[in-house]
């Protein structure tokens, strides 16, 4: 699959991660809507390349909720008429302890981290999938096998979740378990599912950090010794839409990072 000319749907695209797919996408010749709750700040890359929004569309969305966002695929099928990706990158984090010293783990923290990072991913895929189906083919994607994509964010604490991150993990790992199983659902309609699962990088949560707090996190990075960069994150989601062999899959972007338990 190619993204010239194709439509992508990309939660949590109004910073970090999704900010960084949404100019890779927009440079690579697709109209981009982004889903997110914030609406895009002045310093967003498509604001700069794009001003008149030809090629781009914000719309307010809840991932979690059904009808905000059987809304935001309206809105992108209403804008550009078709959807072909889906790059789910909304998410929250949070640290707490099972036990700590003001009790118990909050339930509703842990129920917050499941709705948004989890059930919104979820939410998404079952509402883009028949919008992508509905989608005409369109002979620039001749030799294709895709018919679409979708891009799920987890993380490696998913597989190295550390103290504190029991909520964040739990939300994360269920991600990685959905790859498989709905790649294998949607084959039989030609839609692929895949997972990148990144290490630290250098978004807007790491940058609130104390400089001490950053210089030891990039320590940890085995090679190279440094913060993963947003377009890192977005220059593989590129490969994997333009890799039709890549499938059901999750893929560690962390410079060789296992998280230790602290």
């Amino acid at each position: 699959m190619q993204l010239q000319d194709s439509v992508v749907l990309i939660t949590g695209g109004s910073s970090g991660l999704g900010a960084a797919a949404a100019r890779m996408a927009w440079q690579a010749g697709a109209r981009v809507v982004l889903a997110d709750k914030a609406e895009p700040p002045a310093s967003h890359p498509l604001k700069a390349l794009d001003p008149v929004c030809e090629r781009w569309h914000w719309q307010a969305t809840d991932v979690a909720d059904a009808v905000s966002g059987s809304a935001a695929v309206d809105a992108v099928q209403d804008r550009f008429g078709r959807l072909d990706v889906l790059v789910s990158a909304a998410g929250l984090a949070c640290a707490e302890r099972v036990h700590g010293r003001d009790g118990p783990h909050r339930l509703e923290t842990f129920q917050r981290m499941l709705q948004v990072n989890l059930l919104g991913s979820f939410n998404m895929m079952r509402l883009a999938v028949p919008a992508m189906l509905n989608a005409p083919p369109r002979p620039a994607q001749a030799g294709s096998d895709s018919r679409g994509l979708v891009v799920f964010t987890a993380s490696i604490a998913a597989f190295d979740g550390q103290v504190g991150q029991v909520a964040y993990a739990a939300s994360k790992g269920g991600v990685a378990a959905m790859t498989l199983p709905a790649a294998r659902d949607l084959a039989r309609d030609h839609i692929r599912v895949m997972t990148v699962a990144p290490g630290v990088f250098d978004t807007p949560m790491l940058r609130g950090l104390p400089d001490e707090a950053r210089v030891s996190l990039e320590a940890t990075v085995p090679h190279p010794a440094r913060l993963g960069l947003p377009d890192e994150y977005a220059a593989l989601v590129r490969h994997i839409v333009e890799n039709d062999y890549l499938n059901g899959e999750v893929i560690r972007l962390d410079g060789a990072l296992r998280m230790g338990p602290r």
